[in-house]
């Protein structure tokens, strides 16, 4: 597909030559107000170099660009140049390159660019998948597939928290108040029980840490039984996992959790003793960052432990050596900020030059309407289940009332409901804390997963209309003449973004970019939909305006891909 601005800078830089091409193109802007152009170019930068003031080179470049083809005028106002596009030029150009592409348009046919890892959800073994845990995993998803989009070939890693003395709490727990029985009939929901009444307990009781830290070390030393039931919780926790992630339309490459480093952190520990980075402080191994003024990153306890940090180290080493990636990204909350940017610097004083290659994308909190904080030791949880069952639900209650012949209701109703729920979440920029609403995720009007997810049905309802099969949709002849109309227009430069939107996306690790985007098409379409009718008698008209509906269409299902989201035929 043409770059029109592109080709607008290559035709400005043979008028300007003291800047480049590349100069050009990143000073061109898009006006907000149409009627300003489609695109304008500020001379203000050429004032010095040319010694003339930016209205008069202006003007002087507007008289000397003569007939351009996919401009139709071009005009100074002050010290800018407003380029107005050759509507038919431009939308047809557009129409064409969607449609040559159809289901892969702005996502890269092969996977030839190298490996990036995607470390995404991480839950806790023996712990709710609870609502907290939503944004790592639908953002790392996302991820995954927008790098993916690009060309690159994805791991995801789902790094679980599968090892650490909260065992011990839960051995101790079950012995006390559980039974083989209980948790294979509750599953995790009596583990978390259990964890809770655990805590309750050893305040009154402190002793009961200790047995709990007793139990962590039978458990480092190989004990069968702790081992046995360490196993079976993790067992227990995954079987529920998987049922929310199959829920989610989410899937792992790898399961390599914490336990995975145990026999892999000694070799990272020698390698930092060996490059004299280690410094023993109160029988702990760290390694300090005064010079980075930040605390010392802590390698070993003083009981020779490890810890999060040394299971981070060693298992990017592991990462780097079985996926030479060219980037491995960690999607975890704002409040570990400060714990990967100090294992990050430690890697970087070992001297691996793949240090520059870890990213470490921070999101913001969730909450539930009223504010309520989550916490799995006080069993103030929301099981993230429970709320996409009754997103689901809810959503189904809706189809009954608005379009009750509708097919299919269960598949639409699920995909509609856990849509939402995940385009409520990528919406905003993931740094954001957010309060869940249900009033807003399960809006058909607002700017939601719903109101996206609509758009795309209402595009193939029309197509089916039409007698088109949306399976197989035809080649259509494309008429300038008809598709000249500021709606068209609109729609056809949202299309012609959709390439540039998914690399800003993977540029600044932000799928709201590709959230926004959606609705920004879709609104787009609407107003096309709202003022050009379309299945007119003029078959040339017709078939134009089809074009639209059609690029749209496979544009919008493409844009809810990018964000782990389904696009139904049908609502």
């Amino acid at each position: 597909m043409k770059d029109f601005k592109l080709e607008l800078a290559k035709l400005l830089n043979t008028k300007i030559d003291t800047l480049s091409v590349e100069e050009i193109y990143g000073m061109i802007e898009v006006p907000n107000n149409v009627a300003m152009g489609d695109y304008a170019f500020p001379c203000f930068k050429l004032a010095k170099a040319l010694r003339k003031a930016p209205p008069m080179i202006a003007k002087d470049i507007v008289d000397t660009l003569g007939e351009i083809d996919f401009i139709e005028k071009a005009e100074n106002v002050n010290a800018y140049i407003n380029f107005f596009l050759n509507r038919s030029v431009f939308v047809k150009e557009i129409l064409l390159a969607v449609l040559a592409d159809r289901e892969s348009y702005g996502l890269a046919k092969e996977k030839n660019k190298g490996n990036v890892v995607v470390d995404y959800s991480s839950p806790n073994i023996a712990k709710p998948f609870h609502v907290g845990h939503l944004r790592s995993t639908v953002i790392g998803n996302s991820l995954y597939h927008i790098f993916e989009a690009l060309g690159y070939n994805c791991i995801g890693v789902n790094h679980l928290g599968d090892w650490g003395t909260q065992f011990g709490k839960l051995i101790v727990a079950y012995k006390k108040y559980s039974s083989k029985e209980e948790v294979e009939e509750k599953g995790i929901s009596e583990l978390l029980r259990i964890y809770v009444l655990f805590h309750d307990e050893a305040k009154e009781h402190p002793e009961m840490d200790q047995e709990a830290r007793n139990y962590f070390t039978k458990m480092e030393q190989g004990d069968e039984e702790a081992l046995a039931l360490w196993k079976w919780f993790k067992e227990v926790s995954l079987n529920e996992f998987e049922r929310v992630y199959k829920m989610l339309g989410v899937t792992f490459d790898s399961y390599n959790g914490e336990a995975f480093y145990n026999d892999k952190m000694d070799a990272v520990i020698k390698d930092l003793e060996d490059k004299g980075l280690i410094e023993i402080s109160e029988g702990a191994k760290i390694v300090r960052l005064d010079e980075e003024n930040m605390a010392p990153c802590l390698i070993t306890k003083n009981d020779g432990s490890s810890l999060y940090a040394t299971r981070d180290i060693t298992a990017a080493k592991y990462r780097k050596e079985t996926y030479e990636f060219k980037k491995c990204i960690y999607v975890t909350a704002l409040q570990q900020n400060l714990h990967f940017a100090q294992w990050f610097k430690v890697i970087e004083k070992m001297e691996w030059d793949w240090a520059k290659d870890l990213v470490h994308v921070p999101f913001g909190m969730v909450s539930m309407e009223g504010g309520a904080k989550l916490s799995t030791r006080s069993g103030n949880v929301i099981f993230l289940e429970d709320i996409l069952k009754e997103a689901v639900d809810k959503t189904k209650k809706i189809i009954e009332e608005k379009n009750p012949d509708l097919d299919n209701k269960d598949e639409v109703a699920n995909q509609v409901g856990i849509g939402a729920v995940i385009f409520d979440d990528m919406y905003n920029n993931i740094i954001k804390d957010i309060q869940f609403s249900w009033e807003r995720v399960l809006d058909f009007q607002g700017e939601t997963g719903p109101y996206v997810q609509y758009t795309h049905a209402r595009a193939c309802s029309l197509l089916k209309k039409a007698g088109l099969d949306i399976d197989n949709l035809p080649d259509l002849e494309i008429s300038e003449s008809a598709i000249a109309d500021d709606t068209v227009l609109a729609v056809a430069k949202e299309l012609a973004d959709f390439k540039n939107v998914i690399e800003s996306a993977a540029a600044n690790f932000e799928p709201s970019y590709i959230a926004r985007y959606a609705v920004d098409l879709a609104q787009a379409f609407n107003k096309f939909y709202n003022e050009q009718p379309i299945l007119v008698g003029d078959e040339a008209v017709k078939n134009s305006r089809l074009a639209v509906v059609i690029a749209t269409k496979y544009t919008i299902k493409n844009a809810l891909h990018l964000l782990g989201i389904k696009a139904p035929v049908q609502m």
